[in-house]
């Protein structure tokens, strides 16, 4: 008798939930939600972001710090992709009919489709990025004539700080649709140049001469590659010449480049040596009529 008693309680404790899990917290002609149905979906995101974890923990494990903080945003990517379909499933599975969702909806994501047009290029743009290695942070680049160096490489955008201390918020699709100078892309080293003009007939050898003992005076320049000095051209007003050298850190070479001009002005002035400014001869015709009025 307490047997059959407590089967009953059994029973009644099971119809109880059964009700419960079947209790509709939306229902309408096309959609009819239920709490199983709710508890289903919470679950399976509880699921699907432990997965995720397990996942991320596994690729990153033998991966530098720098490279893991970028899987944080292609995992974070994921895990919203994922909660989507996974949702959709769900409600799918569940008797929901999607279709008449979709299809009542329709002006609607078309209106985001268009505005989340560029979010989804930038986003692909930034796992591409993140995958291929195109782009470190610490690398130096050229972006619309701002030079930069990359701090930040998020999934939609890479930030740089540029010479005057800015952050410049470039969208990552700009780094495959525009040419974007990467300074560091193989190498730290990088061939910088400071261009001169000196007067007709001044002693070109000694000019040389002067400007690679300039370059020796760097600390930032390398010995090796060792400094060169080329005769670029014959000018309008000046023979052109251009000191070449090498350094390791080109986003702070304008300060490179002055100290060098401070020391090239200096050392020209006391050999003698003239830096001209343009000059044109201006030919004056007079009109033998007008001379005779």
């Amino acid at each position: 008798m307490v047997a059959l008693l407590r089967m009953e309680k059994l029973e009644s404790i099971f119809d109880s939930i059964k009700d419960f899990l079947s209790y509709r917290i939306y229902d309408s002609d096309t959609v009819h939600l239920s709490v199983s149905t709710f508890l289903t979906i919470l679950i399976a995101l509880f699921a699907v972001t432990l997965v995720l974890r397990v996942v991320h923990k596994l690729v990153t494990a033998k991966l530098p710090e720098e490279d893991k903080n970028k899987f944080i945003s292609i995992f974070g990517f994921l895990k919203y992709l994922f909660y989507i379909l996974v949702v959709a499933t769900i409600l799918h599975s569940s008797g929901v009919n999607l279709t008449v969702l979709l299809t009542a909806s329709t002006a609607l994501f078309v209106g985001i489709g268009f505005a989340l047009q560029y979010l989804f290029q930038d986003i692909i743009s930034g796992i591409l990025i993140i995958l291929d290695q195109s782009l470190h942070v610490s690398d130096i680049i050229e972006v619309e004539g701002k030079v930069g160096r990359v701090f930040e490489i998020r999934l939609r955008t890479t930030r740089a700080l540029t010479r005057d201390d800015k952050v410049i918020v470039i969208p990552n699709h700009k780094f495959l649709t525009d040419s974007i100078y990467n300074y560091t892309q193989n190498h730290k080293t990088t061939r910088e140049s400071v261009k001169v003009g000196v007067a007709y007939g001044s002693d070109v050898n000694l000019v040389t001469q002067i400007l690679e003992e300039v370059a020796t005076t760097q600390k930032t320049i390398l010995k090796n590659p060792k400094p060169f000095v080329l005769f670029e051209d014959f000018g309008d007003s000046a023979l052109l010449f251009s000191l070449n050298y090498y350094i390791t850190d080109s986003f702070s070479d304008p300060r490179t480049k002055s100290a060098m001009r401070y020391e090239i002005d200096s050392r020209f002035r006391a050999e003698q040596i003239t830096i001209p400014f343009p000059q044109r001869d201006v030919h004056l015709f007079q009109n033998s009529n007008t001379a005779e009025h």
